[in-house]
């Protein structure tokens, strides 16, 4: 009993001389500021007990400390950028970005009370004309409910807490943000490869040509009851190809590369730089989709059915977009089995 008493007390000395010279040489190698700064700290630890805000003001600073951990940003505890982040993502982007898509939406609706469904002026003549291949009508839809899934998964991410919170609780809300955030993940590079797809794909229809600027000065003739001619897609379908899936496409899909592969070793201020910048842009994307979905449905007879079957009536051609009917009459259109158009009666 007597050895075991002396063998703990021994022991104790032994550690507690190990630790005295382990601070002693810590206390020798440290610089001068760090010294005056540690005696600050241990001073206002018996005239303020519980007081660490010098500790947390300099961890608040976002400068480099020392870690054991490599990587980039592992000595870095508190980036003071981040909170900058958060008060634009939940401030500007989530309150200018949610009213616009408001706005836009009564635009549209306000429209179609107005102007209701375009129809033909003339009766069908019965002759139809192919106008999308199955090619065109496999790459527009599978883009298409890649960009739904990412635009509802993506407005559950921005307005979820503020808006589905409240109504449905936090269990359910939970599940459905899991859910977005990952089929977000997932779907948004395959909706990037889509995108890829479409503009090679409709790109030579597209290029823009000197009849467009008259189209654009007459808005299309939509506000008049006359269209204004035009090729297989006019100012507006061309200014959407560009803007919408290249440009707009661009910056989500690159943005979206940033947040969906941290792996590469990107900064947290990158990552939020990207997420603004991706937020902005799919939210943009948005406010065109909204106008291209309501032109493709119920804004003008016979556009959904161009998409969904493929071929159009000669009439429609013939109204909606003459110069490129005038094409096919002529001969300078491929024939059908080439996909670019050409006339046959229906089954």
């Amino acid at each position: 009993m007597g050895h075991a008493w002396i063998t703990r007390v021994t022991g104790a000395f032994v550690v507690a001389l190990c630790l005295g010279l382990a601070m002693s040489v810590a206390a020798q190698t440290m610089p001068e500021s760090d010294k005056e700064f540690a005696k600050q700290q241990v001073q206002r630890q018996v005239d303020q007990p519980g007081n660490n805000a010098p500790v947390w003001r300099e961890v608040r600073k976002g400068d480099p400390q020392f870690t054991s951990i490599p990587g980039r940003e592992t000595n870095v505890l508190i980036q003071p950028q981040g909170q900058t982040w958060r008060s634009l993502r939940n401030g500007q982007i989530s309150v200018y970005g949610g009213w616009a898509l408001v706005v836009v939406f009564l635009a549209i609706a306000t429209f179609y009370w107005v102007k209701g469904t375009i129809e033909l002026r003339e009766p069908p003549t019965g002759r139809e004309v192919l106008r999308f291949t199955l090619l065109d009508r496999v790459i527009h839809w599978t883009t298409a409910i890649c960009f739904v899934i990412l635009a509802v998964s993506g407005l559950i991410m921005l307005f979820g807490k503020g808006v589905l919170l409240p109504l449905i609780g936090y269990t359910l809300f939970s599940w459905l943000a899991i859910l977005g955030k990952n089929l977000h993940n997932f779907v948004g590079p395959l909706f990037a490869v889509c995108l890829l797809l479409m503009f090679f794909n409709f790109v030579r229809e597209n290029v823009p040509a000197p009849s467009d600027w008259q189209w654009i000065r007459r808005f299309g003739g939509l506000l008049s009851d006359r269209e204004v001619p035009s090729g297989k897609f006019n100012a507006l379908e061309k200014a959407w190809f560009w803007g919408g899936a290249c440009i707009l496409g661009i910056i989500v899909a690159g943005s979206g590369f940033v947040l969906d592969f941290p792996n590469f070793d990107q900064t947290r201020h990158t990552m939020q730089t990207a997420h603004v910048v991706h937020s902005i842009g799919a939210l943009l994307f948005m406010l065109g989709a909204l106008g291209h979905i309501y032109m493709g449905t119920i804004g003008m007879t016979g556009a959904y059915d161009a998409m969904r079957y493929g071929y159009v009536d000669e009439e429609w051609a013939r109204e909606h977009h003459e110069y490129w009917y005038n094409d096919i009459k002529a001969g300078k259109v491929p024939a059908d089995s080439e996909g670019e158009g050409g006339a046959h009666e229906p089954a």
